[in-house]
């Protein structure tokens, strides 16, 4: 069974309840005498509580719906009106001529048997009417107060699967977004290889594959080990490292360990791919330092480059990494991260710390 399946059928198990609790309230009322109410007192006392239960359900199934979630209040208070007097006269009419007051053994004291008018004369009638159009007005409004309450909780429930899904739908665009911004990053990386070396450019293809495998599969999925991540990194490093001089330096300081621990994919990859990116002069030393670790369920990853920005007429990447990198951690790990970036001095730094205990793709 559904959720919502389990939801109304403690909604109906609730109103049976509640409807056998009013039911059996006669006879457990006693009076002065008389401990429990009587078969025949009893007796009179079902129209009453049946005309409750019909004007509790009309308004519940029919004139809630129809008119007050229409915003038709007018229409909505005169058929209620005239439910009212219906039920209000068909209860004293059963009353009068149905279980008459004469049938009932008179109590020695003590007030009147439980939805009787108590006898005849108008003052009585009249009386029994206004007390019983009272406990209707109420009943409506009881009736009124769960049906909206039941409204607003499946139309939250309804927003929430909405922004669920938009939230999904959300971080699939941002992922696929990923996938030709790395390959983007790299072919341009072995373009500019094939100039310098073209067997270090045949070895970078073939080195691509393996982490094109590792992009269209793994990153396919809501939550990854990071020892995939790190040998994806690994694998980066050593491609991207290809077409680098003996002037730039290059330091990784990756977990040796085959950590199961789970995170999101291609995370770290944007820091990675902005190091290689913005961090290697061709004229001048440069260096890029990535240290990545684990401590219990927190993952940190501090990532150091020279700073040497591109100018306007570098189309390598449209910039989007960080920017995504951020939006993606917002929605997966809201609240449980912290992440730091920019220049200091002459230096470009990142500092990526995640709490993998909570996560909402888990």
């Amino acid at each position: 069974m559904t959720k919502e399946g389990y939801t109304r059928s403690y909604q109906w198990l609730l109103h049976i309840a509640i409807w056998a609790v009013l039911f059996g309230m006669p006879f457990f009322s006693p009076r002065p005498g008389q401990p429990l109410h009587g078969s025949t007192n009893y007796i009179r006392f079902i129209p009453t509580l049946v005309s409750f239960l019909v004007v509790f359900y009309v308004n519940y199934f029919i004139l809630i719906k129809k008119y007050l979630y229409n915003r038709k209040l007018g229409l909505f208070i005169l058929w209620n009106i005239l439910l009212i007097a219906v039920a209000s006269l068909l209860v004293h009419l059963s009353h009068r001529f149905v279980f008459p007051m004469s049938s009932v053994p008179p109590a020695p004291r003590g007030p009147r048997p439980i939805g009787g008018p108590g006898g005849p004369g108008p003052g009585r009638t009249i009386s029994f009417i206004i007390r019983n159009s009272l406990i209707y007005i109420g009943i409506i409004c009881v009736a009124v107060a769960i049906k909206m309450t039941e409204r607003w909780y499946r139309d939250e429930r309804k927003r929430q699967e909405i922004e669920k899904a938009n939230a999904e739908a959300e971080l699939s665009a941002l992922k696929s977004q990923v996938n030709p911004h790395f390959l983007f990053n790299t072919l341009n990386n072995i373009y500019s290889l094939i100039q310098i070396d073209q067997d270090k450019a045949q070895e970078a293809v073939h080195d691509l594959s393996g982490l094109m495998r590792h992009v269209l599969y793994d990153s396919d999925r809501p939550m990854v080990s990071l020892k995939s991540e790190v040998d994806f990194i690994k694998d980066y490093v050593k491609l991207m490292s290809m077409r680098c001089s003996s002037d730039v330096k290059v330091d990784v300081s990756l977990p040796e360990d085959g950590s199961e621990l789970e995170i999101a994919p291609m995370l770290f990859l944007p820091l990675v791919e902005n190091a290689f990116k913005h961090g290697i002069s061709s004229g001048e030393e440069s260096f890029i330092k990535i240290d990545l670790h684990e401590d219990g369920k927190c993952v940190s990853c501090l990532v150091e480059n020279s700073y040497h920005p591109k100018d306007d007429k570098d189309r390598s990447g449209s910039g989007i990494g960080i920017k995504n990198l951020c939006r993606r951690l917002e929605m997966i790990y809201p609240g449980n991260y912290t992440f730091e970036y920019g220049k200091v001095q002459d230096i470009f730094r990142c500092l990526l710390k995640i709490d993998t205990g909570l996560s909402k793709e888990e």
